[in-house]
């Protein structure tokens, strides 16, 4: 693995950087205000994408940049560093987009591609279910063929950006006789319709992130089936390897900059000199660079073999642990401040506790890493 950025790769990173300090996001909003930090968020993917950043990993025939996957890191992590926050449509970006440049029709692609790099259009996903989180095959919601299209009944839940979204990549079960992974179908679902109601589920943290889409008979065109009927699992997979694309670079920048501020808290508040906290703030910086050092391992990994492996797992599961250990040990040094409604680091110390769930549960996570990357029997062989 060589981290020495080639001329090209610095030229891209100097135009991104000095493009960052001429057009910066500004503050964000005060407060608990939900749809003005979304509008914010909104507002600031509309002056990227002006500026030419928007999607920097499309390729420019849709209007991106046909950025390499280390130039794409780099835009993360610069992202991350200039502490501009994720563009609003993300799951667009990353994953709607990408799975329509794979599977889907040239009309499809003219129709949805634009609106989504210029936030005009906001996606959301529509996959998990109350009985249907990490074994996806499982999901219940039903898809009937109605004349030219269908008529959709489920329940999705953990539905981020759904209360702001118009599409939602929707997979439902169109064939209840086949093989649970074969009858599976991969809609775009308009979201503008009454048939569809958008349920938030308030967090510890006060706020609602995620929501519970309730579908009651919404209609979906044959138009809005994306790679054909019966073939929702190929395309789900596709929109699952990109999930965590570029955010690994972005998180872990985010990580080390929470590190450094409790570094200064420790070092202002004297307790940097307690042999425990400087053990354990070292602890914390050996896991981040070691965050570091896997995501940038990972990503020579798809440049060999051309998709992400098992290993991104072993990167979320390390992230999602050091995360929640930054925080608790921000609660002990910080003190009665990072306990304290409406401080930031009581936000992060109630948010973290979400952590080792989403994006794949870390029990998930380490199943995966223990029998495909470590080689080992399944749970119950023997």
């Amino acid at each position: 693995m060589d981290l020495t950025f080639t001329g090209e790769q610095l030229a891209f990173r100097d135009e991104l950087r000095a493009w960052l300090r001429d057009n910066p996001p500004g503050e964000r909003p005060p407060g608990g205000d939900e749809d003005a930090v979304f509008a914010w968020q909104r507002d600031w993917q509309r002056r990227l994408h002006e500026g030419g950043w928007a999607g920097v990993h499309w390729p420019a025939e849709f209007g991106g940049r046909g950025a390499s996957l280390t130039e794409t890191a780099i835009f993360f992590e610069e992202l991350g560093r200039a502490r501009a926050p994720l563009p609003a449509n993300v799951l667009g970006l990353l994953l709607g987009g990408p799975t329509l440049m794979v599977w889907g029709t040239d009309e499809q692609k003219e129709r949805y591609l634009p609106p989504i790099l210029s936030a005009e259009e906001i996606w959301c996903q529509g996959f998990s279910e109350p009985d249907a989180g990490s074994d996806l095959a499982s999901l219940k919601t039903r898809a009937v063929r109605d004349g030219d299209g269908w008529v959709v009944t489920g329940q999705k839940v953990w539905t981020s950006a759904a209360q702001y979204a118009k599409w939602c990549m929707l997979v439902a079960r169109t064939d209840p006789d086949a093989a649970k992974h074969k009858g599976l179908t991969y809609f775009l679902m308009g979201m503008e319709q009454d048939a569809v109601q958008v349920r938030p589920l308030k967090q510890i943290t006060g706020g609602a992130e995620f929501n519970e889409l309730f579908i009651e008979e919404a209609r979906i065109p044959d138009a809005n089936v994306v790679g054909g009927v019966g073939n929702g699992w190929k395309v789900a997979l596709t929109t699952l390897m990109n999930e965590r694309a570029g955010l690994a670079f972005f998180l872990q920048v985010r990580l080390r900059q929470q590190l450094d501020g409790l570094f200064e808290a420790a070092a202002s508040s004297g307790a940097l000199d307690d042999p425990r906290v400087a053990d354990t703030l070292g602890d914390l910086h050996v896991r981040t660079e070691v965050l570091r050092l896997m995501a940038w391992r990972g990503l020579s990994a798809i440049e060999t073999y051309g998709q992400p492996g098992p290993e991104g797992s072993l990167g979320k599961w390390l992230w999602s642990e050091t995360n929640q250990l930054l925080v608790q040990a921000a609660a002990d040094i910080v003190g009665a401040e990072a306990l304290t409604a409406g401080t930031p680091w009581a936000y992060e110390l109630l948010r973290a506790r979400g952590n080792s769930i989403e994006g794949g549960t870390t029990e998930i996570l380490k199943n995966i890493v223990a029998e495909r990357v470590m080689g080992l029997p399944r749970a119950g062989r023997a």
